[in-house]
C-alpha cells in the first residue's frame, strides 16, 4: 500500500532513501518539489533520475485529496470544501488581508466537543487527520496564494490530535518545508489542559489560543460541555503555568453570542478571571449567524460596551473583524450544507 509521503520528516525521507541504496540529499530535492514549487506528482521531479523517480511513485503518492467545492467571499475569503481518500469532507480557508494571509486549518474530520455557537460538531467526530492530511490542507491553499501564517482553527481540536498536529508543525515551520516562522503559527484549543502542559515543554514559540467564551462555569459549560473537564478555575491556573514556563502570551478567544455571553455581568466576570494573568489578550468575535444552531451576534452597540469595559479595566482588546460570512466561513457550515445533500 502507498504512503503518504508527507507523514515523513526529512530524516525520516533521508532515512528510506538510504534504505533504497539511493543518496540522503535527494530528500532535500523530493522537499523543495514538494514544499517550495508544490510539485503534485514524482514524474515533475527533474532533478531525479527516471529509476528513483518511478520507485518513488511505487511507494508514495503526494495529493489524497480531492477539492470539492471552492466559495470565495467579496472580502477575498476563499473557503475549500475537501474530500479525503475514505470520502470524509473537511474544510480550509485561506484569509487575506493588507499584511497577512492565514491559512485556517483543520485536525480532525468533525469535533468531539459540541460548542453550542460552532457547527464542527453537528455531525460528531469521524477520525483525526494526519500530519500528511493537514499539511496537504496547507499546500492546497499555498498554491492560490503564498500563506505567511497558519490557525490551526478549523474543524476539530488540535490538543485531540496532539502528536500529528506538532509533527505538521515542525514541517510547516522547517527551512525545508514551508518555512513559516513559528510565532506565525496558531493552535487553538477549547482548553485541553493535558495538552497545553505538553505544549508547554515543546521549546517552540508557536502562538497559543484558547477558546474561552465565558467567564463562569454555568454558562462556559452551556456553551462548551468540555468546562465540566476543565473547568475555569483549573483552566486558569494552567494558563497561569503555561506563562510562566514560556513567558509567551495567551490569547483568548470570545465569541459574542446575543442573549448568552455579552452582558455586563459577563464581561465583568471576564475582567475579574484575566486581570491575574501575566500576559494575555482577548479576540472578541461577534458570532456567525448558524441557523442550525440558532445563534445569532448582539447589536454593534453592546459589543462596543464589551470591548470599551474590558479596555478601561485593563485588558488587551482586539475586535476581530467578521470574515467571509457570505460564504459561511465559519467552522463546519459549507460540510454541513454538503453532507445533507
Amino acid at each position: 500500500m502507498k504512503q503518504d509521503i508527507k507523514d515523513l520528516s526529512l530524516a525520516q525521507l533521508q532515512e528510506t532513501l538510504e534504505n533504497w541504496g539511493e543518496p540522503p540529499y535527494h530528500a532535500r530535492q523530493i522537499f523543495s518539489w514538494i514544499y517550495k514549487k508544490g510539485a503534485g506528482d514524482f514524474d515533475s521531479m527533474s532533478d531525479l533520475s527516471a529509476p528513483l523517480r518511478m520507485r518513488l511513485e511505487e511507494g508514495f503518492y503526494i495529493w489524497a485529496f480531492r477539492i470539492v467545492k471552492v466559495l470565495t467571499s467579496f472580502d477575498g475569503t476563499q473557503k475549500l470544501l475537501i474530500e479525503s481518500s475514505d470520502a470524509r469532507f473537511i474544510e480550509a480557508v485561506l484569509i487575506p488581508a493588507e499584511a497577512r494571509v492565514t491559512g485556517c486549518i483543520s485536525s480532525q474530520v468533525g469535533c468531539k466537543y459540541a460548542c453550542k455557537f460552532c457547527a464542527s460538531g453537528l455531525l460528531g467526530f469521524k477520525r483525526n487527520l494526519t500530519t500528511g492530511e493537514m499539511l496537504e490542507e496547507v499546500l492546497h491553499l499555498n498554491a492560490r496564494q503564498k500563506l505567511t501564517h497558519i490557525v490551526f482553527m478549523g474543524t476539530g481540536e488540535p490538543l485531540d490530535n496532539y502528536e500529528f498536529v506538532m509533527k505538521a508543525i515542525r514541517l510547516i515551520n522547517s527551512a525545508q518545508g514551508l518555512n513559516i516562522g513559528a510565532r506565525r503559527i496558531t493552535i487553538s484549543t477549547c482548553g485541553i489542559i493535558p495538552g497545553m502542559e505538553k505544549l508547554a515543554n515543546e521549546n517552540l514559540q508557536v502562538e497559543l489560543s484558547i477558546s474561552l467564551h465565558a467567564a463562569d462555569d454555568k454558562t462556559r459549560s452551556f456553551i462548551m460541555p468540555v468546562n465540566k473537564i476543565y473547568p475555569i478555575k483549573k483552566l486558569m491556573a494552567a494558563c497561569q503555568d503555561y506563562i510562566k514556563k514560556t513567558d509567551r502570551q495567551i490569547t483568548f478567544e470570545y465569541v459574542l453570542i446575543k442573549g448568552l455571553n455579552s452582558d455586563l455581568q459577563s464581561v465583568k466576570n471576564l475582567a475579574t478571571i484575566l486581570k491575574p494573568l501575566r500576559l494575555s489578550k482577548v479576540n472578541l468575535i461577534p458570532s456567525n449567524p448558524t441557523k442550525e444552531l440558532k445563534v445569532q451576534p448582539p447589536g454593534k452597540l453592546e459589543i462596543l460596551f464589551f470591548k470599551d469595559y474590558l479596555l478601561k479595566h485593563g485588558i488587551n482588546v482586539t475586535l476581530r473583524k467578521p470574515r467571509g460570512q457570505d460564504i459561511d466561513a465559519a467552522c463546519g457550515q459549507l460540510r454541513i450544507q454538503y453532507e445533507k445533500k
